[in-house]
C-alpha cells in the first residue's frame, strides 16, 4: 500500500494531474491488497474456526478493523472521483478549480462518518495522505493476525496429527509386548502423550496465536514463528519410548539364547564353587596353620529369578523380562567372578606348597649336576624338607623355612675350590 504526497501550496494543472495519478496507482494498490486480504486462506479459516482466549479477541479487533478498512477505502475511493470529476470539468483548469483541487487533494477533505469514533457518533476528517497512512496501519495489524494465525495452522496440526499416527503405531507395538497403562510406565506415558497431544491439537485449533513467538526488532506482518516445545517435548518422549519398546521386542526375539547364556554361566559359578569347597577341605586336611576362606554356597537367589525370568517368557510378558533379564546378566558374570576369586584365594595354600616343591627339587637338581648330590649336609637337608613338604598337614611356613636352609647349606658347599666341584653353581 502506498503513501500519499505532503500538503503545499496552490497546485498548478501538472501538478494536479501527477498527484492523482499518484492517488490513483494508490487507490489500485490498495484495493489489490484489502481484496487479497479478503480472499486470504487464513481470513476464511478465522471466520469459520471456533475461536478462543487470545485468537478470539484478537480476531474481533481485527474484524472490526477490517471494516474500518473497507470503510476508509470507500471514502478515500469517493473523494478521489470527486477530484477526477472537478478535474475532467474543463480542459484548462480555472483559478478556483485548483484551489478546490489543491484543497480536496492536500486539505482535510474526507469525511468518515462511523470510522474509528463510531463509538462516541462522531465522523473523522483526513488528508487524503493521512488516509493512506491510517490505511497502511490498519492493513498491516490486519494482514499481521491473519498471517500469524495461518502460519500456526500450517506448521503444528500437521505435525500433531502426524505425531499421532505414530503414537497410534507405538501403541499398538507396545501392547503386543505387554506394555499397558496400568502394567508398565511406558504404558502410562503413552497414555500421557495421547493425553498432551489431544489437548494440544485443539488449543491449536482454537487459539493459534497462543502457540506465536513474534520475532525480536521485527516490524514487518507475519514475523516470527510457531512455538514448537510442546509438540517437540511429546516427540522426545515418544521417541524414547519407541527405543524402550524395540529393546523389549529384541528381548523377544533372543530371549531363549539369552537365557541358555544365562544358565551356562550360573552353572560354570555352581561347579567353580564346588571345586572351591572341595579345594578347601583338601587344603585343611593338608596344610597346617593356613587361614582358609570360607565358601559360600551357590547363588540360590539368582536361581530363583531364573526361573521367574523363564516363566516371564512362558507367559510373553516381555517388558517385565527385559530389565530382569539385564539385571541377571550383570549379576550372573559378577557371581562367576567371585566364584574364580574365592576358588584362587582358597588354593592358594596348594600353589604355595607346589612353589616350595618345585624350589626345593631345582636345587638338588643343580647340585647333583654340579657333583655335590652326595654331601651329607645337603642329604640331611633336603630330606627334612622333603618330609615337611610331602608330609600332611604340612606347616608352610616351617617348610619354606627348611627350603631356605637347603638352598645356603647348597650355596656354602658350592662355594669351594672351583677343582672340587668341576664348575661353578
Amino acid at each position: 500500500m502506498g503513501v500519499a504526497g505532503t500538503p503545499g501550496p496552490v497546485m498548478d494543472r501538472d501538478e494536479v494531474d501527477r498527484a492523482l495519478a499518484r492517488l490513483g496507482a494508490e487507490h489500485k494498490a490498495i484495493e489489490d491488497s484489502l481484496l487479497a486480504l479478503q480472499d486470504h486462506a487464513g481470513r476464511r479459516l478465522l471466520e469459520g474456526a471456533e475461536l478462543t482466549g487470545t485468537t478470539r479477541e484478537r480476531w474481533q479487533s481485527t474484524e472490526r478493523t477490517i471494516t474500518l478498512l473497507w470503510t476508509y477505502f470507500d471514502a478515500y475511493t469517493g473523494a478521489l472521483s470527486e477530484a477526477r470529476e472537478l478535474r475532467a470539468r474543463r480542459r484548462w483548469s480555472s483559478r478556483e478549480d485548483l484551489e478546490e483541487l489543491t484543497e480536496r487533494l492536500r486539505g482535510e477533505s474526507v469525511l468518515v462518518s462511523g470510522g474509528a469514533r463510531q463509538e462516541a457518533g462522531l465522523s473523522e476528517r483526513f488528508t487524503l495522505s493521512r488516509l493512506v497512512e491510517r490505511m497502511n496501519e490498519l492493513y498491516a495489524s490486519s494482514l499481521d493476525m491473519v498471517v500469524t494465525a495461518d502460519a500456526v495452522w500450517s506448521a503444528l496440526p500437521a505435525r500433531i496429527d502426524l505425531l499421532a499416527a505414530e503414537l497410534g503405531r507405538t501403541r499398538s507395538l507396545a501392547h503386543s509386548v505387554g506394555v499397558r497403562p496400568g502394567e508398565h510406565p511406558a504404558g502410562d506415558e503413552l497414555e500421557a502423550i495421547t493425553a498432551e497431544l489431544t489437548a494440544l491439537r485443539a488449543q491449536v485449533v482454537t487459539d493459534p496465536l497462543s502457540f506465536w513467538r513474534p520475532a525480536q526488532g521485527s516490524s514487518a506482518p507475519g514475523g516470527g514463528r510457531p512455538d514448537t516445545e510442546r509438540y517437540d517435548r511429546a516427540a522426545r518422549a515418544l521417541e524414547d519410548i519407541r527405543r524402550e519398546i524395540e529393546a523389549v521386542l529384541a528381548v523377544r526375539q533372543d530371549s531363549e539364547e539369552r537365557l541358555l547364556r544365562l544358565r551356562n554361566v550360573l552353572s560354570r559359578a555352581d561347579r567353580t564353587l564346588a571345586e572351591a569347597r572341595a579345594a578347601r577341605g583338601e587344603v585343611l586336611a593338608k596344610i597346617a596353620a593356613s587361614e582358609v576362606p570360607a565358601v559360600s554356597g551357590p547363588p540360590t537367589a539368582l536361581q530363583e529369578r531364573l526361573a521367574t525370568a523363564a516363566e516371564y517368557r512362558r507367559h510373553a510378558q516381555w517388558h517385565r523380562l527385559s530389565p530382569l533379564l539385564e539385571s541377571l546378566e550383570r549379576e550372573a558374570e559378577d557371581e562367576l567372578l567371585r566364584a574364580r576369586e574365592s576358588l584362587t584365594a582358597v588354593t592358594a595354600p596348594l600353589a604355595v606348597r607346589a612353589e616350595l616343591r618345585g624350589r626345593l627339587d631345582a636345587y638338588k637338581a643343580k647340585v647333583a649336576r654340579l657333583g655335590a648330590a652326595e654331601d651329607p649336609l645337603l642329604i640331611e637337608r633336603y630330606d627334612a624338607a622333603r618330609r615337611m613338604l610331602w608330609s600332611a598337614p604340612c606347616d608352610l611356613r616351617v617348610a619354606e623355612q627348611a627350603v631356605l636352609r637347603y638352598q645356603q647349606a647348597a650355596a656354602e658347599v658350592l662355594s669351594g675350590p672351583r677343582d672340587a666341584r668341576g664348575s661353578q653353581w
